[in-house]
């Protein structure tokens, strides 16, 4: 979809901003660039929409080359989003999300409607937001209109320009998830520019990891982690690279412990064979946990016995809060441990209604790391790593 060919720009002063770079995006790719300030990240992204213009080498835009269109009809093909928003103040927002559409001679209704449908897209509801103005919108609900606008007339190509490095941490964090949400749905093809690497890692199909006017390192963001192609990148990315690795890390089945299991309806077992059990429903999906001090116990006090005065596993299951749906990076397993103060967390199928497969420990958690970064390494898949051990004599 962007293709760069030996792309080269100088300034009249003698700065070259970006130095013979090559480099292409594939359709409905998000590609983050990310570096330093001053290393041509930017230049790189506003020479697809000419708002700076190469001294050599050519740019292609689905095929063609953009030196041959027109300026102003390109960038009305390309979504645009920069880090203040840009959004005029005197129109409402329904109003600012409607602009590129009125400017390519839609009709008003027309116009109108598919703003209203890209508010709601991006959680505004333009019964609730259409008709305010940008002073009357929080920092992140300005960035959210300023994605709607740049979608509206639904362009192939979509250049953001640090556009969540406005807000706050917590509105950022937010508004990344969001985003992420919106490009599973729309498939856009994006440059996304960052100097942030722990956000170019989270959103990026690929990163393109800048240095001066080049680019040391195109890949994958597990790959930029776990095998730098530079001392450059590796000073770059972090010492700590191992653990953002865990954010681009998912959890598979072949990472997951099998204990044991008991069922919802099962008599009371006096002994688990265990120090827990996980609960399962009658289909398998998880219901919670007991333990082995709640199981040899059945004489205690029981919220609801079955009929006929039995203890069921059902009236002393507790719910389970640890969970993760299997494919969530290894930095939410994590997370969900240290949140609820767990040792281990269940893992589910959420495509078939929350059927359990296992539970993933401290230690899997570990060896999924390591199989991750050696997997790249060796261009093996994960499940074909085997690790070296050290056994404690």
């Amino acid at each position: 979809m962007i293709r760069f060919e030996q792309v080269t720009k100088c300034y009249p002063d003698g700065t070259t901003a970006v130095d013979d770079l090559s480099f292409e995006v594939t359709a409905g790719e998000l590609v983050t660039l990310v570096g330093p300030s001053g290393c041509g990240k930017t230049t790189t992204m506003k020479m697809v929409n000419r708002l700076i213009e190469p001294t050599s080498g050519r740019i292609f835009l689905d095929g063609q080359d953009i030196a041959a269109a027109d300026p102003v009809e390109l960038r009305r093909r390309i979504g645009y989003v920069i880090q203040q928003v840009g959004l005029f103040p005197h129109k409402t927002v329904l109003e600012n999300t409607a602009t590129v559409p009125h400017l390519l001679g839609w009709k008003r209704s027309t116009a109108r409607a598919r703003a209203a449908e890209l508010l709601d897209l991006v959680g505004l509801d333009p019964r609730t937001y259409g008709d305010r103005y940008p002073d009357q919108l929080s920092g992140g609900q300005r960035q959210r209109v300023g994605v709607a606008r740049a979608l509206a007339a639904d362009p192939p190509v979509l250049l953001m320009d640090e556009p969540f490095g406005a807000v706050d941490p917590v509105v950022r964090d937010h508004l990344q998830s969001e985003f992420l949400k919106l490009q599973a749905a729309v498939r856009k093809t994006v440059l996304f520019v960052t100097h942030d690497i722990e956000e170019a890692v989270r959103l990026g199909d690929r990163i393109a990891v800048y240095g001066q006017g080049r680019i040391e390192q195109f890949d994958a963001p597990a790959a930029v982690l776990g095998a730098p192609a530079t001392p450059y990148v590796a000073e770059f990315v972090g010492a700590d690279r191992g653990l953002k690795r865990l954010s681009v890390t998912p959890i598979e089945e072949g990472d997951l412990e099998q204990p044991p299991v008991v069922h919802l309806d099962d008599p009371l077992p006096r002994d688990l064979g265990a120090r827990w059990a996980v609960v399962l429903d009658a289909e398998d999906n998880l219901h919670g946990w007991i333990s082995a001090e709640q199981a040899a116990e059945p004489s205690g006090p029981v919220p609801g016995p079955a009929p006929g005065g039995k203890v069921s596993v059902r009236d002393r299951a507790r719910r389970m809060e640890a969970w993760l749906p299997v494919g969530a990076s290894l930095k939410q397993a994590f997370a969900t441990m240290l949140q609820h103060d767990a040792g281990w967390i269940a893992v589910i199928d959420r495509a078939e209604r929350g059927r359990f497969l296992g539970v993933l420990t401290p230690a899997r958690l570990h060896e999924a790391l390591r199989r991750s970064i050696d997997a790249d390494a060796q261009d093996i898949p994960r499940t074909e790593v085997e690790l070296e051990t050290v056994t404690p004599r």
